[in-house]
């Protein structure tokens, strides 16, 4: 019997995929930075990446081009926390912490930045300023990290970043401040599926996420594929992407599928869908991880700009962030088309 047949017939018998909607909360779609004050809608973005609903009720965005770090209020209106001043280069993700406080992946300046609310003091976290590999077993701010650029925090408040330089995960852990290497190995290749990540290459760590359980959910974006590091095993799990570079098999098996550098990852609360962005195929695409089938939610396979509207008719252009918000719609830095866009379900 061919091994798919009873993932196929899994997915014969789901339920059908939830239609979607997206709306723009805020850009025009021209690139720039201003508009604080004023309608998010006519504010001009630089490049939004990571983004998320912060505990004040309001989207925050940071901005990959200008380095700012901005706001939506739930009036919906534009503020800068951190302007465009050089604080932060190249930022790609953003995270609060259970004290409420704004984590930064600061990329360009090879550390992971902290914003203490609601004063805006930036304090640095991990990473010494100087790109390279160095520091394991020492205090997280004087080690070296090579373009850090997804970041997130386990139950425990240890913090993982995907130091996609390296080739590497590294965790702090919350209580001493010491880093180390959790996954990789430093090459960059092929994971062998059921390898001990502490012990496998990895080819570019990209986006991050972690479910209840404490399993690290990782997309590579030069892998083209998916991985759940299970937390008790020390084991890695091919969970979408053939390996091979390319936009096919949506609604099928998600392990037979092509990727196209994949740089956003979000699971939803439940931990039963894993949202993607995969951006060089400018879509939003979705796991359901019981069944291992992967469906679009949005974008046309192309990179455009579309209308609000129906999702699977809306182009995108390289989308970078993504995350679940609380209502299970999504967040999307339509990152080329300098928007902020949100994705609702059209039904339920």
């Amino acid at each position: 019997m061919n091994p798919l047949w009873p993932t196929v017939v899994a997915l014969l018998l789901a339920p059908a995929p939830t239609a979607w909607t997206v709306v723009t909360l805020a850009g025009t779609g021209q690139a720039g930075t201003s508009g604080d004050g004023g309608p998010a809608l006519a504010a001009l973005l630089d490049q939004p990446f990571g983004l998320l609903r912060g505990p004040d009720g309001a989207v925050w965005v940071c901005e990959y081009h200008s380095g700012a770090v901005r706001r939506i209020t739930a009036e919906g209106r534009v503020e800068s926390v951190v302007p465009a001043d050089g604080t932060f280069r190249e930022p790609h993700e953003i995270r609060f912490d259970a004290a409420g406080d704004l984590w930064v992946a600061d990329t360009g300046h090879h550390r992971v930045a902290k914003v203490d609310l609601p004063a805006a003091t930036i304090s640095t976290v991990a990473g010494s300023g100087v790109a390279g590999f160095a520091g394991d077993g020492g205090a997280a701010t004087a080690a070296q990290l090579r373009l850090p650029i997804s970041i997130q925090f386990n139950a425990a408040g240890d913090l993982f970043i995907c130091d996609i330089g390296n080739h590497r995960v590294r965790r702090v852990d919350h209580a001493s401040g010491v880093i180390s290497t959790y996954a990789g190995t430093g090459q960059r290749g092929p994971t062998p599926d059921g390898a001990r990540y502490a012990e496998a290459p990895l080819n570019g760590p990209r986006s991050l996420d972690i479910d209840a359980a404490g399993n690290l959910w990782l997309a590579l974006r030069e892998g083209n594929q998916v991985w759940r590091l299970d937390a008790a095993s020390g084991t890695a799990t091919r969970v979408a992407g053939s390996g091979k570079p390319g936009y096919s098999g949506d609604g099928g098996p998600a392990l037979a599928a092509t990727l196209s550098g994949p740089k956003g990852l979000a699971l939803n609360a439940a931990g039963t869908r894993l949202y993607l962005a995969d951006t060089e195929s400018s879509t939003i695409r979705v796991i359901d991880v019981a069944t291992g089938r992967i469906d679009l939610v949005a974008g046309t396979g192309r990179a455009g700009r579309g209308a609000d509207g129906p999702a699977a008719a809306c182009a995108l252009a390289r989308p970078h962030g993504i995350a679940v918000d609380l209502d299970g719609s999504l967040l999307v830095g339509d990152s080329y088309n300098h928007l902020v866009r949100q994705i609702r379900p059209a039904q339920d």
